[in-house]
């Protein structure tokens, strides 16, 4: 886990939700049948079809709606992978903007314009006008064992659950191939089409991918990979255990930097901390960065011991997505850019 992501989790503990959020008028909207019955965008597929929804999540919660959601809220990353699927969404929070406007790397292929953004950056989530979509269903991840819905804020969690069910699907000690098999089963729930010639070419795609990476990691097993994530005081070294991206690189058989239980503990077990000073701690042929937009990336990174690294001097520094779009089409990629690392790499260290 990233600079990032601890960053979060150390802010659920300390920060509070400022100002009063008006629960009443947010409760009121949420029953107005009228709103219910609008609304702006474009119907999604799911939103024509008639009869009862049922899904159960990754909580053991199971959701049930008189009909399927038309008016779905979801998780930036989520919205993106339902995307790919052909599932709209009316509103997303988490990273989907950049400071210059751009769509943030977590919205994919997704119309940034076309949604409404309720938050962009952690505990950050605009009840009132969450309401005002009159949602039918929440849709997030969740980076725990306990249920924690991501970047759904501590301080107004109990006012965004009276106004529609949520589903969680979780990211969290697994091999990512769960996750996209249970983001695949969400998308069909919801209407999509998984039979169309996009979603079954970009899963053999994925699965071709993950041939290449295994093939790849058999050829060069002395080849050492670390997980890195850059952040202005801080660079954070990722073991596998607990990622579901790591985790299931790991099971194809690539070599990772493996920091100790107890140097993650601070991290709480996804990652250890290390000071620029000590950034050459670890022996390391490629390095894979963090490439949210949170994060530091290797082009602006001006540490001379971070230059000094011989897998950065012989450029063989690749990206990294912590938190994956769960659609077959956005995973592809990750398994290839590090298959095609892997097939060139040198051994530097």
């Amino acid at each position: 886990m990233s600079n990032a992501r601890a960053t979060h989790l150390t802010r659920r503990g300390i920060l509070a939700a400022g100002g009063a959020l008006g629960l009443g008028a947010v409760l009121a909207a949420c029953g107005d049948d009228d709103a219910k019955s609008g609304g702006s965008g474009e119907e999604t597929a799911a939103a024509k079809k008639s009869g009862p929804w049922t899904f159960k999540d990754d909580r053991g919660t199971e959701v049930k709606l008189d009909k399927i959601p038309a008016n779905i809220v979801a998780f930036t990353g989520v919205a993106a992978a339902l995307y790919d699927y052909g599932i709209s969404v009316k509103g997303v929070f988490g990273p989907t903007k950049t400071a210059d406007g751009k769509a943030d790397v977590q919205a994919g292929d997704m119309d940034i314009s076309k949604v409404e953004i309720l938050g962009n950056v952690w505990d950050q989530f605009n009840v009132e006008k969450y309401a005002a979509l009159a949602p039918d269903v929440l849709i997030t991840t969740m980076f725990d064992d306990a249920g924690t819905l991501w970047y759904v804020p501590a301080a107004s969690k109990d006012k965004i659950a009276k106004l529609a069910p949520s589903v969680g699907i979780s990211v969290y000690d697994r091999q990512i191939t769960e996750p996209l098999q249970r983001m695949w089963e969400l998308a069909e729930s919801l209407g999509a089409d998984m039979t169309a010639a996009t979603v079954t070419d970009a899963k053999k795609k994925f699965e071709a991918a993950a041939t290449r990476l295994r093939a790849a990691a058999k050829a060069k097993p002395d080849i050492k990979v670390m997980a890195g994530s850059a952040s202005q005081d801080i660079f954070y070294v990722s073991g596998t255990n607990l990622s579901i991206d790591l985790e299931y690189f790991k099971a194809l058989g690539v070599n990772f930097v493996e920091p100790p239980e107890s140097a993650k503990k601070e991290g709480g077990g996804w990652y250890e901390s290390l000071s620029w000073e000590n950034v050459d701690k670890y022996k390391a042929d490629i390095i894979m960065m963090d490439d949210r937009s949170s994060t530091i990336q290797p082009a602006d990174i001006t540490e001379a011991t971070w230059k000094k690294l011989p897998a950065v001097k012989a450029g063989q520094v690749i990206s990294r997505s912590p938190e994956p779009i769960l659609s077959y089409d956005k995973c592809t990629p990750l398994l290839e850019t590090l298959a095609e690392a892997l097939e060139n790499a040198k051994k530097v260290s």
